[in-house]
């Protein structure tokens, strides 16, 4: 963008001086047009730069929380297979009390 930009006012004070019908109040139109194309291409930079930091951060965050869930997910399969042993181990339990 701020190549086709600067390019365009290239042109611009290109095509007014070849004319030969530049005046310096045309040059400087141009000059401050090609200055604001290459502030409003800065700004822009500037702008894309700091959503490109802040999506990193967003994917940063999101990685941690997908590792948190991940260990969430494996401690709450631990905690599944211990109720399940202790659920079995109190059935025969009561099956043996149950037997005699």
């Amino acid at each position: 963008m701020i190549k086709k930009v600067l390019k365009v006012g290239a042109i611009v004070l290109v095509l007014g001086v070849a004319s030969g019908c530049a005046s310096q109040a045309t040059i400087d139109a141009a000059q401050a047009t090609a200055d604001a194309a290459a502030r409003d291409a800065a700004a822009a930079k500037s702008a894309a730069e700091a959503d490109r930091a802040a999506a990193d951060s967003a994917a940063q965050a999101a990685a941690s929380a997908q590792s948190t869930a991940d260990q969430a997910l494996s401690a709450a399969t631990e905690a599944q297979a211990c109720c399940d042993a202790n659920r079995d181990r109190l059935e025969r339990m009561f099956q043996k009390s149950q037997a005699k």
